[in-house]
């Protein structure tokens, strides 16, 4: 079945009997970074906000930030860190547009699940038993879509470095124009290029898993051999590598963001080691994104589910939905995202190197 995108429903605010509401209270910010007392605070849906006698619609939104009134009546939705000192920031803790305000998380309809009323049905959550057939298909057509029509971002874990089957697959995905960004740690690059230079990730042969003698020290030499190289495109050109993740996104020009940890080695030359640098870093990757996929790293996904709406404004003024995957092997990862707020996210609980050679191979790709 072709691609059929979701269409949006704008809110009917004459049937809400929102058609003379008030317009939205405002107040200063009076020093940067400060929001002023009774902020509203943002979600992932499509917000509504009143000014000027007409309700305008948010461009992009992202959980727990403030809205400003820009002069000529724009909105932009700003994190409270971020907020500068006469900034117009919009107050109002009400959603249903009596202040307004208004929150219209159904925009796009009812997901399509189970077919009729029954109150009591089987599988109705996201496990090891769930069947994924139907979510994968429509996963293959999603992504060709948005190779021709999107921008499709990728969150990563370090466990497809391990791996040779994933490694190729991830690297097939890049090839072929599936991937428009990357968000990772220093662990995905370290280990992937690691698995270039040396066929192994962790000093383990990435396709027997053999450990090799003095194994352990493989990604430290890595690690130091980069850096003496001063950058991942510059190691990667001395070195004359070509095969891996970090090779086809350097190849092809995909941006990516390597944000660091507290018990990172090294870390590689281009991993950003300021949290909040590294936030802003990656919500510039995911402004872009129409389709986000978040494989087996829980802080990542979260993070990025986060700063990620559920809508995307396009250039002619169309809304469509954000797709948002969360895929790992534990149900307690992708449920926390669920927990976060993030309800418009789909859940596969699967093993993700499987996962991401099952996506190449329905693509074609294998």
């Amino acid at each position: 079945m072709p691609f059929e995108m979701p269409a949006y429903h704008a809110p009917d605010f004459d049937a809400l009997g929102l058609a003379d509401a008030p317009d939205v209270r405002l107040a200063v910010v009076e020093a940067d970074g400060i929001a002023p007392e009774g902020f509203h605070s943002t979600s992932m849906y499509p917000e509504y906000v009143r000014v000027g006698g007409r309700w305008v619609l948010a461009q992009e939104s992202r959980m727990d930030s403030s809205v400003v009134v820009r002069p000529d009546g724009s909105l932009a939705v700003v994190e409270n860190r971020n907020l500068r000192a006469g900034d117009a920031v919009v107050l109002g803790r009400t959603e249903d547009g009596s202040e307004g305000v208004y929150v219209h998380p159904d925009g796009f309809g009812a997901s399509d699940g189970a077919e009729g009323d029954d109150r009591f049905v089987f599988r109705q959550g996201r496990s090891r038993e769930t069947s994924y057939a139907r979510d994968y298909d429509r996963l293959y057509e999603l992504l060709r879509h948005e190779r021709e029509h999107g921008s499709v971002v990728w969150v990563m874990g370090p466990a497809f470095a391990f791996d040779y089957d994933a490694r190729s697959a991830m690297q097939s995905l890049v090839e072929a124009g599936y991937v428009d960004g990357l968000l990772a740690g220093n662990a995905l690059a370290t280990h992937d290029l690691e698995a270039a230079s040396l066929h192994t990730a962790l000093g383990q042969d990435v396709y027997t898993q053999m450990p090799h003698p003095n194994g352990h020290y493989n990604h430290l030499d890595v690690i130091n051999r980069v850096r003496r190289a001063g950058s991942i495109p510059a190691f990667i050109e001395q070195e004359g590598l070509d095969d891996g993740i970090m090779c086809a996104l350097e190849r092809r020009g995909v941006p990516y963001v390597l944000t660091g940890s507290i018990r990172d080695d090294g870390p590689l030359p281009g991993v950003i080691g300021d949290a909040y640098e590294g936030q802003a870093a990656m919500r510039e990757v995911v402004r872009g994104a129409t389709t986000v996929i978040c494989l087996a790293t829980m802080l990542h996904t979260i993070a990025t589910g986060n700063m990620t709406p559920s809508y995307r404004v396009t250039e002619d003024g169309t809304v469509r939905p954000v797709f948002l995957y969360a895929v790992d092997a534990e149900e307690f990862v992708v449920n926390k995202l669920l927990d976060r707020g993030s309800l418009s996210a789909t859940t596969v609980v699967t093993n993700v190197q499987d996962f991401i050679t099952i996506v190449a191979q329905g693509l074609g790709l294998r």
